[in-house]
């Protein structure tokens, strides 16, 4: 569930910071003692006692959690620094984003300045509606849910990658009511639109892909060992500042499938089917690492990829699509290969071998045009043709492919690449004097605007 993303999700919602915590969350004390049944507050009445198999699924997830705190070095406390229970209280503008499965996610403005996104969980979510269908006992199935805010808190605060949204801190509260509740806050980001992204240009789409993969060749390296998301989709990411980062992960696991033959390993996607091996350990190999990689593939790489790539490049990012979608690739072949792919782009090596194009302009120092004479597509403007090039000559040959285009000039912006910006004109009249600025001109246009 990200931190903002849309959907399934309502939104606009509004109430205060005291108010979020009280949404139904988790009882700390309750998940800490011991036998599962939760003692309350002195003074308070005695606990009904859970169903069995409640109490069963409470024992596991605790041992679950303990578990994980100990692969982790310790889990359970706000990092130095962090905000806490006192940040939370000062809060303003706290208004719900929308609500998952399991948790309910709000935006607040700190009281320092800037804003979170806050985490509980959602009480009247289908986790805990399926849990009181079979139980019946809503405090023990709250406990339950909370459990999995509680693991992702845990692994975001041992994980660490540009990545992972930022844990900032977090709030046990139980000031007035029998229940202490658990707020988290996080970094805050965006919702991935997916048609938005179908829009962008190819490099913008391009980093997207490689983030994940970065992403994924860390999750499978990772402190704790390799991380798959089960629940791996685009609604389970956002973006920060322009960068991909995946928001929700209490679905993550860092266990892999037990086995005790190669027949125990396929692993099953809805259009395909992969065998994997059964190791001397009893463990499917590698199973996280391509079940991650699979669905980057299924969900990311075939639609952001090839859609207007260089043609240079084009073949490069077929075998990419191949090689994933049919798992022959593992994490660090296809980060070996998007790469390659990044340092043929930064480089300019993909243009070797091209024509010549910029000797058919002549060059004026000096000036600049107006933006907005024609528009193209993929467009880093909605205002006019412009376009991430590597060079001068690149972008000679980008003009020389457009009928409408007669000249064009490289802008000072710049990508995240580090390659300059060309906005392409149908018209050279209209120069601006720009002593920073050179406007390149197609000879044909200029001895036509002499005749």
């Amino acid at each position: 569930m990200a931190a903002a993303a849309a959907g399934r999700w309502r939104r606009g919602a509004r109430l205060s910071a005291a108010a979020l915590l009280a949404l139904p969350a988790l009882a700390l004390l309750a998940l800490t003692a011991g036998g599962g049944g939760g003692e309350g507050q002195p003074g308070s009445p005695p606990p009904l006692p859970l169903p069995p198999g409640l109490r069963e699924e409470l024992r596991q997830r605790r041992r679950d959690l303990r578990r994980l705190e100990a692969a982790a070095g310790g889990g359970g406390e706000a990092a130095a620094g962090g905000l806490g229970c006192g940040d939370l209280s000062l809060a303003t503008g706290v208004s719900v984003l929308g609500w998952g499965f399991t948790k309910v996610v709000a935006r607040a403005a700190l009281a320092g300045g800037g804003a979170v996104a806050l985490k509980s969980v959602h009480g009247a979510g289908r986790e805990v509606r399926q849990c009181l269908q079979r139980y019946r006992a809503p405090a023990g199935c709250r406990r339950l849910a909370a459990y999995k805010l509680l693991k992702e808190v845990t692994l975001l605060q041992r994980l660490q990658h540009p990545g992972i949204v930022q844990l900032h801190g977090q709030c046990y509260d139980n000031s007035g009511d029998p229940e202490l509740r658990v707020t988290a806050m996080l970094e805050l980001g965006s919702p991935l639109e997916m048609i938005q992204l179908l829009q962008t240009p190819w490099e913008e789409r391009f980093k997207i892909c490689l983030s994940l993969v970065r992403l994924l060749f860390y999750l499978a390296h990772s402190p704790l060992g390799s991380i798959v998301l089960l629940d791996f989709q685009p609604r389970q990411f956002v973006m920060v500042d322009g960068n991909l980062k995946v928001t929700d992960m209490d679905d993550a696991s860092t266990e892999e499938l037990s086995c005790k033959e190669d027949n125990d390993c396929t692993l099953d996607f809805p259009t395909k089917s992969f065998p994997l091996k059964c190791s001397a350990v009893g463990k499917c190999e590698g199973i996280n690492e391509k079940k991650n990689l699979f669905n980057a593939y299924r969900y990311f790489f075939t639609y952001l990829l090839p859609h207007s790539a260089p043609l240079a490049l084009r073949p490069f990012l077929s075998d990419i699509l191949n090689a994933t979608g049919d798992l022959r690739y593992g994490i660090n072949e296809t980060l070996e290969a998007f790469e390659k792919v990044l340092h043929l782009y930064k480089s300019g090596l993909y243009l070797q071998k091209r024509p010549l194009h910029l000797k058919d302009y002549i060059s004026l120092k000096g000036f600049r045009t107006v933006e907005g004479d024609y528009k193209c597509w993929p467009s880093y403007s909605h205002l006019g043709c412009l376009l991430s090039v590597h060079s001068a000559e690149e972008a000679a040959a980008i003009c020389n492919s457009q009928s409408q285009c007669q000249s064009f000039i490289l802008t000072q912006q710049r990508t995240w690449t580090g390659r300059p910006l060309a906005s392409f004109q149908s018209s050279p009249t209209d120069l601006i004097p720009d002593a920073n600025a050179v406007v390149y001109i197609k000879r044909s246009a200029s001895s036509a605007e002499r005749l």
